[in-house]
């Protein structure tokens, strides 16, 4: 099977040496004997573009798969603009379904944001769109189609917008890097596959041989987690098993390669560009100093390695000296995979790949138990009661979605199942009952709704943005932080907030079901109201064990990071499971713009919201 092979072989730890080195290590139809690539991404510019959405073929590998591409290519071409231009891009739908491209990162106008049924129409099937807008920003940003499943089929590619002066961020040369995951499997089987069974495509559950050999949780804390109905090693709902990981559209074996000559500086803009898989990247070798976030310029900070998760953009300066090859690693995060490619003064040539890291094991904190991690969670008595189960509510409509959850969902073994703190751990004694933490109690999250959407509540969620990502806690050396980032120049707009927003991120993995504050998408009564220029304060709590890059669409927001008027300015920010990120945002564009998870499939199955906003009374508009 192309999926076991392939994480076999990157698990090997012996590819050394030049391109020929690699063919003893690659199945015969990954051979392809490229002997290194090191060709750019086709580019696009000038203020009059033209791009065409079709179906095509694509190889990974020396695989061939079905793709939508631009213009003939997966990624699509690299947009390079510069700031101060006005843009017109005539962008004709060559599929037999209506598509859509959103400009990511990008201040538009809101009929220009491209988002069917929010900002515009869509781009019929057999038709032309023409998007025009001012370039008023620089820096490294992407594009996207947002119909459908689209993306994961490699409806995606990268825009550079050059600073209208000179640039602040000098370097001797750049290179574009599109991470990205496809799949031979159709999107849809595979949406169909997650709401079928939870962990469908997770091969690396926890085993008795696993136990045995003391690789993982000890035996009493993994009969916790079974008894919680709940498995730590469900990092990543699409994984290795169904996913390539790719560079610029190539697979490991295809070892992309990009160039330089000992001495420069080398400018590498990261795009996340995935449908589902965030990426912890490093160079062995090298350090990298992250000099860009999501396309605004930061201070810089020097790293063995960051995550990035999907939408967001760094752009990194290395310094290699030597006359050698780098392996750049793009690990998923839960290392059943990685994307791969060269860094190197010539091609051909090939570094070591390390082998992939032991994967991660979800914890305590990722429950939202907060700080209480390492401490002897089998005497705290938590009640995790009814976590698969509709809470009781007052309204009659929701009593039948509690009796028909309960009949999907039977009790966990051993779980209180009274919705009580503490009335299901007596024989654990008063002091446990007394330390009981409730996984449903929503007195923690006053504006959830009760549907079978909310599977848990995080009793005692915790702002994680000073630690490194999930599975980077222990790794050697300096890995990137929230915390880390500073902006450059004072931000526009440092008024105090008017008013503060609390949004809770809410899930049933079981039913494959994600909200935010417990309402779907195709539920929600009416968009999230602001008013123009408001200053808002939103925190966001994360309520299941998945990670979720949140991306608002037409605005930068401010992270509330300890930095004040220098807080880095982000479009897209990850919130970590069981934990809150908190955000300023000045609500200055006007209209209907998105605001949704980036994790395609949960976006899919409901993580999405509108926000509106209006003119102020008197305005005029």
């Amino acid at each position: 099977m192309f999926s076991v092979d392939r994480r076999s072989l990157l698990k090997g730890a012996a590819w050394t040496g030049g391109a020929a080195a690699l063919a003893p290590w690659l199945p015969a139809w990954a051979q392809s004997g490229t002997g290194g690539l090191a060709r750019p991404l086709p580019t696009v510019t000038g203020s009059d573009i033209s791009l065409r959405i079709a179906h095509q073929m694509m190889t990974i590998d020396g695989r061939e798969s079905h793709a939508i591409g631009i213009n003939g290519t997966v990624p699509a071409p690299l947009i390079r603009l510069r700031e101060g231009q006005n843009v017109r891009l005539s962008v004709s739908n060559d599929l037999e379904e209506a598509s859509s491209i959103h400009w990511h990162g990008l201040l538009v106008p809101f009929q220009m944001d491209g988002v069917p049924g929010v900002s515009f129409p869509g781009i019929k099937a057999k038709s032309t769109f023409t998007y025009e807008f001012p370039v008023v920003q620089s820096g490294t940003y992407w594009y996207h189609s947002h119909s459908g499943l689209q993306e994961q089929l490699g409806h995606y590619g990268p825009i550079v917008i050059d600073p209208a002066g000179q640039d602040p961020i000098q370097s001797d040369r750049e290179h574009v890097i599109v991470l990205s995951d496809h799949s031979e499997l159709h999107p849809h089987i595979l949406f169909r596959k997650l709401k079928q069974q939870g962990g469908y495509f997770n091969y690396q559950k926890q085993t008795l041989a696993s136990l045995l050999a003391g690789e993982d949780q000890p035996l009493k804390e993994r009969l916790d987690w079974g008894g919680m109905r709940m498995d730590p090693t469900d990092i990543s709902d699409v994984t290795g098993s169904a996913y390539s990981y790719l560079v610029n559209g190539h697979g490991p074996a295809d070892n992309w390669t990009a160039l330089f000559r000992p001495g420069e500086r080398v400018r590498l803009r990261f795009v996340n560009a995935s449908a589902m898989t965030i990426f912890n990247v490093r160079i062995p070798g090298l350090k990298m100093t992250v000099v860009q976030a999501d396309g605004l310029p930061v201070r810089p900070v020097t790293v063995d390695e960051f995550q990035i998760t999907v939408a967001e953009t760094y752009d990194v300066i290395v310094s290699p000296t030597d006359d050698r090859a780098y392996t750049l690693v793009a690990e998923s995060v839960d290392r059943s995979g990685m994307a791969r490619a060269t860094l190197a003064p010539r091609e051909g040539m090939a570094a070591q790949v390390p082998p992939l890291r032991k994967r991660p094991l979800a914890t305590m904190k990722d429950m939202g138990m907060g700080d209480m991690q390492g401490m002897d969670h089998g005497a705290m008595g938590h009640d995790m009661s009814s976590m698969n189960q509709t809470p009781p509510t007052d309204g009659v409509e929701h009593a039948a979605h509690a009796a028909s959850s309960a009949a999907d969902s039977p009790p966990m073994p051993g779980m209180d199942m009274s919705g009580s703190a503490g009335q299901g751990a007596t024989d654990q004694g008063a002091s446990s009952a007394a330390m009981s933490h409730s996984m449903r109690d929503f007195s923690n999250a006053q504006g959830v709704k009760k549907t079978p959407t909310v599977q848990t509540i995080s009793p005692m969620p915790t702002d994680r943005t000073g630690e490194p990502g999930q599975g980077l806690e222990g790794v050697d050396g300096k890995v990137l932080t929230y915390r880390d980032l500073m902006a450059v120049k004072r931000n526009p707009d440092v008024r105090a907030p008017d008013r503060s927003l609390e949004l809770h991120l809410t899930g049933n993995m079981e039913r494959y079901m994600w909200a935010f504050d417990g309402v779907k998408f195709n539920e929600i009564e009416r968009p999230i109201p602001f008013l123009k220029d408001e200053r808002v304060r939103v925190t966001l709590v994360n309520d299941t064990m998945m990670a979720h890059p949140i991306h608002l669409h037409g605005h930068f927001f401010e992270l509330v990071t300890g930095h004040g008027e220098f807080a880095p300015r982000k479009h897209t920010v990850n919130v970590l499971p069981g934990s809150k990120v908190t955000f300023d945002v000045t609500t200055d564009a006007l209209g209907d713009w998105a605001f949704h998870c980036h994790l395609l499939y949960h976006m899919h199955a409901g993580m999405m919201q509108l926000v509106s906003v209006r003119p102020r009374s008197g305005d005029g508009a």
